[in-house]
């Protein structure tokens, strides 16, 4: 398997065109038992750096997932996560804002879900969809009790695409490594993957008559991803455009990604210093 994040890697300040980037590539598996063989590998892999990151306790790492409903989010996190020791992982889901969170800026409710150095976070959706719903629906600004200066719609996505680069940056300076990424599906495997959300009574809990309204948005919303991904892409918080057509090789394209940004830290247990090691000396002969 030869997966190389940099294929999938939108550069700084990238112009994106949403029908350009494939929501399909060849797989990286023959069969599902080979999958499965190579997913294992990868969160083996995930796990063994969740611990030196916890050993070292000098960085976290946050993954954020963004995508359009059914693009696969929740089986990112079930499956390549899954061999993370609990412990070591936090994971948060942003929905409708409550009233508590709209009292404050609009960063602040993710931020007070962020990771503690030493372990692994998830956001599942995120600050992002400030400037993705919020943007296809305006409207949700009138409940925001902004000032009424800040509304211009001339002026504000582009300021909020500001605090986020400078709030991602911030912390990348404080020992937070970011890993974005957007699940690309098309439209039409949506469309079947809605349809098993009907068909299947294991799945029916899942649908939501809101799937369907806000799939008729679907083309303000792929302008309003062009954007947010083609702004907020920057040099220590990259974005990654994962095909989500195949749900079993988003996995292995977001495992590796994940694993090659662990990996990039060059974490290691803490050496042992001698004066530890004479202390360990006292407390063997206790034993």
């Amino acid at each position: 398997m030869d997966i190389r994040a940099k294929d999938y890697r939108l550069p700084p300040g990238g112009k994106v065109d949403s029908a350009k980037w494939p929501t399909q590539v060849k797989a990286f598996y023959r069969s599902r038992k080979q999958y499965q063989k190579l997913l294992a590998g990868q969160v083996e892999g995930l796990g063994a750096q969740q611990r030196l990151l916890h050993a070292t306790g000098r960085h976290a790492v946050l993954l954020v997932l963004q995508g359009m409903d059914t693009a696969g989010k929740d089986g990112i996190i079930r499956h390549v996560l899954s061999g993370v020791n609990p412990q070591g992982l936090v994971v948060h889901g942003f929905k409708q804002p409550s009233a508590e969170e709209l009292a404050h800026d609009f960063l602040w409710r993710t931020a007070c879900r962020l990771p503690e150095r030493g372990r692994i976070g998830v956001f599942n959706r995120s600050h992002y969809e400030e400037v993705l719903i919020v943007r296809v629906h305006p409207e949700l600004l009138n409940g925001q009790g902004l000032p009424a200066d800040r509304l211009d719609p001339k002026t504000i996505w582009t300021q909020r695409f500001r605090s986020i680069v400078e709030w991602e940056d911030h912390l990348h300076r404080s020992g937070t490594r970011l890993v974005k990424i957007f699940l690309h599906v098309s439209k039409e495997v949506q469309r079947q993957r809605l349809l098993e959300r009907l068909d299947d009574p294991h799945k029916q809990w899942k649908f939501s008559v809101a799937d369907v309204v806000e799939r008729g948005y679907w083309d303000a919303y792929q302008l309003a991803y062009e954007q947010c991904l083609g702004t907020t892409s920057t040099e220590h918080a990259p974005w990654h455009i994962v095909p989500a057509d195949d749900k079993a090789n988003a996995r292995l394209i977001t495992a590796q990604i994940l694993l090659d940004a662990l990996v990039a830290l060059n974490l290691a247990l803490p050496a042992t210093s001698a004066r530890r090691r004479r202390e360990l000396k006292r407390i063997r002969k206790q034993l």
